[in-house]
């Protein structure tokens, strides 16, 4: 007979085989392309028993491992639903340890990080209460692995998020921002975002549960991602409503946020540059009170200073503060706004950055004839167009560059910025050019002779207008601001009328000889009489001396 000892090893060696193929498991599923091979070993029928297992240790690295076979594959998520792992796991959650516990919320985490219809099945099995049970946990490591799978849940669309807050997952989140541990906060703060970004109705709930003043708080941490998370929980309430940014220009976080415009870490920089577009764009005063605190030299400090698309909301801010008040614009402008994004607009090569680019450049020139002119001067213009003529440009970006240059062109009345559209632009950006000679010319006479000189008025006489068209009237209301004659020597076909009338031309030539004979012998006459006079005058005085 085997001795007690013996058996004992049998079970022993057992357990210790178990936890060494999860172990092994867990480690394999960290590559993904290890998960079609551990799938086609069923790899999700063995590990099923393993999460009821009797060894504590065994469910644990069990469900770390499924959560890395999972978090790889979309596939395995949708098998996994489909083999009921979620009742498994959800069972007697309350009873586990803190390992355990964050080992299953790392199950849900990688469920729901697949998309909606997963987060729908992970919520409709019962997570969100296991989740915001979790979420109430002692430890930290548990609150944040609980809070992990609001801010997945929440995310993917307006419905989850409200479920999440119909949950009563919103305070639990405040209360984690409270707590000292910074990953806690981290997380909290992110999934707080992620409720907030989706509606007024969302983000509103969150400042009625006084988060807000949490959040600014927490901004002073000096945790580079703590700060991004705050800042971007921050913009994802203000861009709302004028309300909810009033709210958070209460908070006093200005002029914190434009501190954290020339931050080290270029996401903290993005993100403070979010919140103070999100803040402007909605108000004249808003958007006073950010330029009053600095805030137009801190935004063109990150344009001169970033590269990418860092660069586009501190654009965008500046294309909203703007659009506001020609005097914010010509604050701007003074600044040199106008050379920082001319510079943007003549070297970069992204469409997304050049799209923000040119509509800021619209919403500074919009306001005047002198605003129109500093756009203008840089040589914008013919830029402009280039950008709408090119095969590469994107649609978006031909739209903004279009509506760009009307309402630049249509308030412009620098000549010699109009002049090279003459010959490039398309009649439905023509039109607005000679709009804006037939302005100028018809009451400048120093324009109208440069206007002839440059080439200009014979290259209008080559436009095929459209009869009944604006362009056509424009045409003819420059026309008329030059004599006829004028008009018709610079008109096509003109050169060709000329050498007509040449070939068509009979000269009188002999009837000219005979006239030019006939004065020649007159001519001569009246030489000899001369001649004769005097020398019969000479004659007689000197008889007259003798």
């Amino acid at each position: 007979m085997a001795s007690h000892k013996a058996i004992v090893q049998v079970f022993e060696n057992y357990q210790r085989a178990r936890i060494v193929f999860v172990q092994q498991i867990a480690d394999l599923a960290l590559r993904p392309q290890n998960v079609d091979v551990l799938d086609s070993g069923n790899i999700l029928d063995l590990l099923k028993p393993l999460l009821t297992d009797v060894c504590v240790q065994v469910q644990q690295c069990a469900a770390i491992g499924l959560g890395r076979i999972l978090h790889q594959k979309e596939e395995m998520a949708l098998k996994a639903l489909n083999l009921n792992f979620l009742p498994i796991l959800l069972t007697n959650i309350q009873n586990k340890n803190k390992y355990q516990k964050k080992a299953i919320l790392f199950v849900l985490r990688s469920i729901c990080k697949h998309g909606e219809d997963l987060c729908r099945n992970v919520v409709n099995s019962g997570g969100m209460p296991a989740v915001l049970y979790c979420l109430e946990d002692f430890e930290p490591i548990v609150k944040e692995s609980a809070a992990w799978v609001v801010g997945y849940v929440a995310r993917t669309s307006k419905e989850l998020a409200h479920m999440c807050v119909q949950s009563g997952a919103v305070p639990l989140l405040i209360l984690c921002l409270q707590e000292p541990d910074l990953s806690l906060k981290q997380i909290a703060a992110s999934a707080l975002a992620d409720i907030a970004k989706h509606s007024l109705e969302m983000a509103q709930t969150i400042e009625d549960a006084g988060a807000i003043p949490h959040l600014a708080r927490n901004l002073s941490n000096s945790d580079e991602k703590l700060k991004r998370q705050v800042l971007y929980a921050l913009s994802s309430c203000a861009k709302h409503s004028t309300e909810m940014a009033e709210v958070i220009v209460e908070a006093e976080l200005f002029p914190l946020v434009l501190i954290h415009l020339a931050h080290s870490c270029a996401l903290v920089a993005k993100n403070a540059a979010c919140l103070v577009r999100d803040v402007v764009k909605h108000s004249l005063e808003l958007a006073q009170l950010v330029a009053n605190t600095g805030g137009v030299g801190a935004l063109l400090e990150v344009i001169q200073h970033t590269e990418g698309d860092c660069r586009i909301p501190s654009i965008t801010a500046l294309g909203y503060m703007a659009a506001h008040s020609e005097q914010l614009a010509k604050s701007i402008i003074s600044s040199q706004g106008v050379n920082e994004l001319t510079k943007i607009l003549n070297e970069c090569q992204d469409d997304s950055i050049l799209a923000v680019t040119v509509w800021a450049l619209g919403q500074l020139g919009k306001h005047s004839p002198d605003h129109a002119q500093e756009v203008a001067n840089g040589n914008t213009l013919v830029r402009f167009l280039q950008l709408y003529n090119s095969r590469l440009s994107s649609e978006d970006l031909k739209f903004k560059t279009k509506s760009t240059l009307k309402t630049i062109l249509q308030r412009c009345v620098l000549l010699s910025a109009l002049e090279p559209l003459l010959y490039e632009a398309p009649q439905e950006i023509l039109k607005y050019v000679l709009g804006q000679y037939s302005k100028v010319l018809p009451h400048d006479p120093k324009a109208r002779r440069l206007f002839v000189t440059t080439g200009a008025l014979k290259r209008i006489q080559e436009i095929d207008a459209k009869p009944g068209s604006t362009l056509l009237e424009y045409i003819s209301v420059i026309n008329a601001s030059f004599p006829d004659e004028i008009v018709r020597y610079y008109s096509p076909g003109y050169p060709e009328t000329l050498l007509e009338k040449v070939e068509q031309y009979s000269p009188q030539m002999a009837s000219v000889f005979k006239e030019t004979r006939r004065k020649d012998s007159d001519l001569q006459t009246e030489v000899s009489v001369l001649l004769d006079e005097t020398a019969s005058s000479l004659s007689q005085d000197v008889m007259d001396n003798i």
